[in-house]
């Protein structure tokens, strides 16, 4: 991962120093909410309904196991003994008290993190591919670039007061773990035809009011080229974003408003006035930055280990847990770990700091160091070896984080909801622990296969529910919580916004209807056929009648 420098210390020091400044201002009474509020969401600190919620940047979802110890020590010393990951692969804590939390900016800073840019109208964390620097699959390492746009696009003078919050999301992969079509900018590393890396740039997907999948306004950009085609991007829409209506202010209402051609061909325009040779990064950096995610400590192992495959011939939980969490690695002997934060009953993506602490152990010890966030609010283990897996198996699932559930149904995506933010119509997280218990089975759940059910508690989206293959919004409905089913969504490469079932359900609802869509499912289905395509074969109408039938 990359490391940070003198200078990188010295700006997280001053700027939490001014911040410390500003908490005493405000405890003082010399400032008042009005006016303190656009300084604390430059730090990450937002107000919501029970609490002050510290939003800390986790950039790309990669850190080492100090960085996930000293969250532990926030969640355990300042918080309620748990964190919370968010689909942005950051962390947010909810029970923070203000006077504390520029000592909370000091403690992160002292493990090069921060919560810089969680909020705000600017450039916020940059997300990519879980999986980066260990999967076969990618054309090249997306953390460097990711890395390159986040120093970049921090505290950049032109671009710190966008019309809106503007999200960045990259893969170096066919497969998509990032969900690029649904964010302001997506880019997937491609290859030209004179073999250089180069992005696919997609530019206006987004959820929220609007759910839009982004259009590709180029094909294939040379790599180079990133940061000054990325400026052109953030050019154009701060030129032409609504700033006179929130709803209407994000880049994907512009895109759609002028169309992905003339959108693209203004981006070509304003792209021809940049100089090249002040905006594009220097060779010297990308080696420097490059230099950072060099990957050189891989042992030489066989393909097979016979400690790992006896152990999983004895042990049916390692066997159900190797199919469902465990992946391939590029390199012969090791394995991807993804854990799961969706225990039967438990919040989705909730950590406690008992259980960060075991997988900042398990990272040092059997991970060379490395831990990932995914956008799906679990964990990964990118670098374990086969000889390892039987003991690491054993850790989790001592500290509760050995569920065998990855993108099956009781993997649910869920924002904090009513529970906690003070936006939401209704409430997120106990919909979602229903549902998963209706799969607490584990053979039910590897029968139903592939099911990414994802929850909202308002139109915001944080639960990315348009992109599910079973999206849930919470409504308000005469002061009453109510639910909206849709379906056919996909946050992956075959990227599609759902479409509304019916009629919302009430809360008491909602479970029994997630269980007749998988009935219906498992009636109607072609062989092994995914629920997501089995609906694309036969459309809603099955579906529809078998939730309405068993709700009337």
């Amino acid at each position: 991962m990359y490391l940070y420098d003198p200078i990188d210390r010295e700006f997280l020091t001053d700027r939490s120093n001014e911040f410390r400044h500003q908490v005493a201002r405000r405890l003082a009474g010399e400032l008042t909410e009005d006016q303190f509020k656009p300084l604390r969401l430059m730090n990450g600190l937002y107000l919501q309904l029970h609490a002050y919620m510290l939003r800390i940047a986790i950039p790309y979802g990669s850190l080492n196991a100090r960085q996930a110890r000293r969250l532990a020590w926030i969640a355990r010393t300042y918080d309620k003994g748990y964190g919370h990951f968010t689909t942005r692969q950051n962390i947010q804590f909810n029970w923070i008290k203000l006077k504390d939390a520029p000592d909370i900016l000091d403690a992160l800073a002292e493990v090069d993190l921060h919560a810089i840019q969680t909020s705000g109208n600017c450039i916020r964390n940059v997300t990519a591919d879980p999986y980066a620097g260990a999967t076969a699959e990618e054309i090249d390492d997306p953390r460097v670039w990711s890395e390159v746009l986040r120093q970049w696009s921090t505290l950049h003078p032109e671009f710190s007061f966008l019309p809106r919050k503007f999200k960045i999301a990259i893969t170096g992969a066919l497969t998509d773990r990032a969900a690029v079509k649904v964010h302001d900018i997506g880019l997937i590393l491609r290859k030209g035809r004179d073999g250089q890396i180069g992005f696919e740039v997609i530019v206006g997907g987004g959820q929220g009011r609007t759910p839009y999948v982004g259009p590709t306004i180029r094909s294939y950009l040379p790599a180079e080229h990133l940061l000054s085609y990325v400026e052109a991007i953030l050019r154009v829409y701060n030129r032409h974003g609504r700033r006179d209506n929130i709803y209407k202010a994000r880049i994907k209402i512009l895109v759609a408003a002028l169309g992905a051609e003339e959108f693209a061909r203004q981006v070509e325009e304003e792209w021809g006035k940049i100089d090249a040779a002040r905006a594009n990064l220097p060779a010297s950096e990308l080696a420097r930055v490059r230099a950072a995610f060099a990957q050189t400590r891989f042992e030489t192992l066989p393909a097979v280990s016979e400690a790992f495959e006896a152990a999983r011939a004895a042990s049916p939980a390692l066997q159900r847990f190797v199919r469902n969490n465990v992946k391939p690695h590029k390199q012969s002997g090791y394995a991807i770990v993804e854990v799961s934060l969706k225990a039967i009953g438990q919040t989705p993506g909730d950590a406690t700091a008992e259980q960060l602490e075991v997988v900042a152990d398990l990272a040092e010890r059997y991970s060379l160091d490395d831990l990932r966030v995914t956008h799906a609010q679990n964990l990964v283990l990118p670098h374990v070896k086969l000889d390892d897996l039987p003991t690491v198996h054993a850790a989790l699932e001592a500290a509760g984080l050995a569920t065998a559930n990855i993108d099956l149904a009781s993997d649910i995506i869920a924002c904090p909801g009513l529970d906690y933010c003070a936006l939401a119509n209704a409430r997120a997280i106990p919909i979602a622990q229903d549902i998963a218990r209706k799969f607490a089975d584990p053979d039910r759940a590897e029968k139903v296969g592939e099911l990414k059910i994802k929850i909202s508690g308002c139109i915001n989206a944080c639960g990315h529910h348009h992109v599910a293959h079973i999206g849930i919004l919470g409504v308000d409905k005469k002061g009453e919580e109510f639910y909206q089913l849709s379906l056919g969504g996909s946050g992956a490469e075959d990227a599609s916004i759902g479409r509304i079932l019916g009629p919302g359900l009430s809360a008491d609802k909602v479970a029994p209807a997630i269980d007749a869509l998988v009935d219906a499912y498992l009636n109607i289905r072609a062989g092994d056929e995914r629920f997501l395509d089995t609906y694309r074969r036969v459309g809603l109408e099955p579906f529809k009648e078998a939730v309405y039938a068993q709700a009337d």
